[in-house]
């Protein structure tokens, strides 16, 4: 076989390994948690709805990708928010990010414990390490399960 079929064969077997799903290959896509009670934004955040009230924070994927989380600016409590506003940055060792909200509504509350431990969005994201409280302005729309996450996430 010739340099050039040789190197044309490789570069099918390693397009062929590409193309097999990681259930083929036995291959662990994700190593982060996604709780199957929460609602999720394509943008990486997660919702947990109780009556008429959501906590909102950053997914474990989410604080994965920024790295070590180093400071959380929080808006006041009172603020409200329309769909798709941005209401926080979250600085990393490696860039600034907003964190938008999925729902309308006006804040509540703010984990305040984040002003002293920012780290908690990255030990804890789902607990600790939630961001904000609000009361809902309408009913919830557009987010996804945990299986859509899932989906999105090892895309």
């Amino acid at each position: 076989m010739g340099s050039f079929a040789r190197r044309a064969h490789e570069l099918a077997i390693i397009l062929e390994r590409a193309a097999k799903t990681p259930e083929d290959t036995g291959a662990t896509i994700l190593a982060v948690n996604v709780p199957e009670d929460l609602l999720y934004t394509k943008s990486h955040e997660w919702v947990r709805i109780d009556g008429n009230s959501a906590t909102i924070g950053i997914t474990d994927f989410a604080q994965s990708e920024l790295g070590d989380i180093v400071y959380v600016d929080l808006p006041s409590p009172g603020r409200a928010l329309q769909a798709g506003d941005s209401f926080s940055t979250v600085e990393s060792v490696k860039t600034v990010s907003d964190v938008y909200t999925p729902l309308a509504g006006e804040v509540t509350g703010v984990n305040g414990d984040l002003e002293a431990a920012s780290e908690l969005m990255n030990s804890d994201p789902y607990g600790g390490g939630w961001l904000i409280k609000i009361s809902l302005d309408s009913e919830p729309s557009g987010l996804l399960t945990a299986e859509e996450y899932k989906t999105l996430i090892s895309a």
